[in-house]
């Protein structure tokens, strides 16, 4: 289990490094001159001549190796410092930690949603597998993954805001601002979990183990709740840690149609004005708590499997 724990960190910290990497190398790969645009990033102020960009690239250290560059610049970035917003001309930090304080709260709202209406789905149709229940809640599970949120965002403001006037249609001021979104960003990653439990649930009842509790006389209510639902849910803390990783960056389309300040429209806007400090540090943000979660769902999920626990003792 040790060799599994070390792997799982090991393979952490390359991806964050890498990924690190790939954002630093931003200014060097998109056109114009990287020097003017690191100092620009470091250093208040769009007039700079040649004599002071030639100094400020000896003050900042811009002539030394690309590799030290890096190592550099990702120690200010581990201690907080992001450089400066070339919009705002304030610390990037300033923006991003607000951002991702509103995301976060989205994100966690929509997967509790998701997951809640998911148990209930997916275990009713593992227990009714191949009736009437179990096919309505397949097709309507596959019928919620085609609409995709730019279109399903612009239906819900159009009947609950602005048709009914029961829903505030933009905006991130208290829970009603949240309801427009966390509907629509929850339908899709519900109906994922929806058939990921089911599945989940119908191998379990399968188990060898759930057969002899039956055949040792444990009523089909017990077993199921014993036996059954611990198991049939391991595949969702997987699913749950993907979709939060994924939810992180890709909920620019409903931060935008909505107005929330979330790391999507911070993302949104730092590309949009070509704000490359604001942009690294919303990507390198996203991507570390990104990686970090799906690392963590992986171990929990070793942790919880008993098969994966034999295989890595």
């Amino acid at each position: 289990m040790m060799l599994f724990l070390a792997r799982r960190t090991a393979a952490l910290v390359v991806a964050v490094l890498l990924a690190s990497f790939v954002v630093f190398l931003i200014p060097y790969v998109t056109p114009g001159d990287p020097v003017r645009k690191i100092i620009r990033s470091r250093v208040a102020g769009d007039a700079i001549d040649g004599s002071a960009v030639e100094a400020l690239s000896l003050q900042l250290g811009l002539q030394d190796p690309l590799w030290t560059q890096y190592l550099r610049w990702l120690g200010r970035f581990a201690s907080g410092d992001m450089g400066l917003s070339y919009t705002s001309r304030t610390p990037v930090v300033d923006q991003v930690l607000p951002a991702l304080w509103v995301t976060l709260s989205l994100v966690v709202l929509t997967l509790a949603v998701a997951a809640l209406i998911s148990v209930v789905l997916g275990i009713t149709a593992a227990l009714n597998e191949g009736r009437a229940a179990d096919k309505a809640i397949t097709a309507v599970s596959q019928a919620f993954i085609a609409m995709p949120e730019y279109w399903l965002a612009p239906m819900l403001v159009l009947v609950f805001a602005l048709e009914l006037s029961v829903l505030p249609s933009a905006g991130w001021e208290g829970p009603t601002s949240a309801v427009l979104p966390v509907a629509v960003l929850a339908l899709r990653p519900a109906s994922h979990f929806t058939s990921a439990v089911r599945e989940g649930m119908l191998d379990a009842l399968g188990a060898d183990h759930v057969v002899a509790a039956r055949g040792r006389g444990l009523s089909h209510f017990h077993t199921v709740r014993k036996h059954v639902i611990p198991n049939g849910l391991l595949p969702l803390t997987t699913l749950v840690a993907v979709w939060f990783a994924g939810l992180l960056g890709g909920s620019v389309i409903v931060e935008v149609i909505f107005a929330i300040p979330g790391m999507g429209r911070l993302l949104f806007d730092g590309v949009l004005n070509s704000d490359i400090p604001l942009a690294q540090g919303a990507v390198v943000v996203v991507v570390g708590l990104a990686v970090l979660l799906t690392t963590a769902a992986d171990l929990v999920h070793g942790l919880l499997n008993p098969q994966v626990r034999m295989r890595h003792a």
